[in-house]
């Protein structure tokens, strides 16, 4: 009364399954320097921790004896296992079976990865290869038909933008749908040389007359720059490690609270060269990411989308063991001024910190604007507005750290101007409604030009306004609220992710992120 048959039938399935695309697909993917499928999840996942679903799932031939002669597993695996410890649901395309197109796979497993996630309220990490479960041409003669597109499923993914850490891997080229798989996620990373993103491939693209290579149309300097990935890495182990670290920072869900870790970083620690950080001459810029590796635990700062947006950076770090988001002007790219894309950026940020209840804690250093034509081309306003926007709708604590400019409209998006922030500067803090530079001659161009001497007028002029604009005359106004020794900015941060730690609060957030 045994079912061994039926368990032996199973295990020959699950053969086939192993097989994948069959030895010559698998070897020309492993020749290209690409892993297979069951190898990256085996390489992502803590050791024998992996559980698949659906593994026999897939296109069988019967013979004449309706027995099964072959079968060719769908080209998507996924299931859960541990990663870091801690459950995580793991789903990729495989590439060796017809490169991930909709006539090899089984819409229904993408879908269902999707919601295992959602209704588990696990992180998701998604390997991205080929099409993602798009369409084919080939399709059309399999199906004898035209399908009208559609995206079964999507609404899921959009539900899990707002509930769950959603992590993408490029890990070959990838376009159509699966394309658009690995831009809806949280944070996501490309292989350096082996990775491409795009819309359409080159052979497609060279029928409206762009002759291009896979990386010249969508190689990762493309996508860097464009914001539609985050990072980019040599191997695909080094992107395993960035989803690991990423991850670390978050809750498995919006409905927990990302936990504290372990530091022997003293959070009283002073760091004297701070005080000589920022150069008297408000025209010489400076290196902020040294501010940030020497404010946060040693080793914390964790930057996303350093090359897009570049005028502010933008990451995960930790204060005392706290996990926080960190937003930092970069006086290297614009003189820290917000472009149309630095715009676009923050305003991710901050619904990725809204919705996984991070605190904020932003270090100033902001002109305004991006001012000219190519700012007004690129629409800067309207996609400041939309930052500012995102800023002011933001429930998660705010630390506001002045560290030089603070100027215009721009300048006034430094924190949510509705609630309550801890907010301080540096002796080096400068801000009004624009720089003096900018305003003085055509403020004052009647003073200047009566003068006997106009350059010496302008000079005074300047000196008298300067000591106007001076920090402590705003502080005895209670204009901006403290002060303070830049060498004590680690003890303020981490007082304030201490104090911010029993305030958050799980649960979805009003503004659902959106990819």
């Amino acid at each position: 009364m045994s079912w061994e048959e039926e368990l032996n039938e199973l295990r020959r399935r699950e053969a086939f399954a192993e097989e994948l695309g069959g030895r010559e697909k698998v070897k020309r993917q492993q020749d290209g320097g690409r892993y297979t499928i069951r190898e990256r999840i085996a390489l992502m996942a803590d050791a024998g921790t992996f559980h698949e679903s659906g593994k026999i799932a897939g296109m069988a031939k019967y013979d004449s004896n309706n027995d099964l002669s072959k079968l060719v597993p769908s080209n998507f695996v996924f299931g859960k296992g541990m990663v870091n410890g801690r459950p995580v649901v793991i789903g990729g395309d495989d590439f060796t079976v017809r490169g991930g197109s909709a006539d090899a796979t089984i819409p229904k497993k993408n879908q269902s990865c999707e919601e295992m996630a959602n209704a588990l309220r696990l992180p998701l990490i998604r390997m991205v290869e080929g099409s993602g479960g798009g369409g084919s041409v080939k399709t059309i003669e399999t199906t004898g038909r035209a399908n009208v597109p559609e995206l079964e499923g999507w609404q899921i993914l959009v539900e899990n933008m707002g509930t769950i850490p959603r992590v993408a891997l490029g890990l070959g080229s990838v376009a159509g749908l699966g394309a658009a798989y690995l831009a809806a996620a949280h944070y996501s990373v490309m292989i350096k040389e082996r990775s491409a993103l795009f819309v359409a491939g080159p052979p497609l693209v060279k029928r409206i007359g762009q002759d291009l290579t896979k990386n010249e149309l969508g190689g990762y300097k493309i996508q860097l720059k464009s914001g539609a990935v985050d990072h980019a890495v040599d191997t695909e182990e080094e992107a395993f490690e960035c989803a690991r670290t990423f991850l670390s920072y978050l809750p498995n869900s919006v409905y927990e609270l990302a936990s504290r870790h372990e530091t022997d970083d003293d959070p009283d620690r002073k760091i004297d060269w701070l005080l000589e950080a920022i150069p008297r001459n408000p025209r010489k810029i400076y290196k902020m990411r040294p501010i940030i590796e020497a404010v946060v635990d040693r080793g914390s700062f964790f930057e996303m989308g350093s090359q897009f947006g570049r005028s502010v950076i933008t990451g995960f770090a930790r204060l005392d063991g706290w996990p926080v988001a960190i937003m930092a002007s970069d006086p290297y790219s614009y003189g820290g001024c917000w472009t149309a894309d630095t715009c676009k950026k923050v305003t991710k940020f901050l619904d990725l910190a809204e919705t996984f209840h991070l605190p904020v804690a932003y270090l100033v250093d902001c002109p305004g604007f991006e001012i000219g034509l190519k700012g007004e081309q690129n629409g800067t306003i309207k996609e400041g507005v939309r930052a500012m926007t995102a800023m002011w709708q933001t429930t998660v604590p705010w630390c506001t750290i002045i560290v030089r400019n603070c100027f215009g409209v721009a300048g006034a998006a430094h924190k949510n101007g509705g609630r309550f922030c801890n907010r301080y500067a540096w002796p080096s803090g400068r801000w009004g409604s624009l720089p003096l530079e900018g305003g003085i001659e055509a403020a004052y161009r009647a003073d200047i030009d009566a003068a006997d001497d106009p350059e010496a007028k302008l000079a005074e002029i300047e000196d008298r306004l300067n000591k106007l604009r001076s920090p402590f005359r705003s502080a005895e106004s209670y204009w901006i609220e403290e002060i303070v020794d830049p060498r004590d900015t680690r003890k303020l941060l981490c007082d304030f992710a201490n104090s911010s730690a029993p305030i958050r609060t799980a649960g979805p957030t009003q503004f659902a992120m959106r990819p």
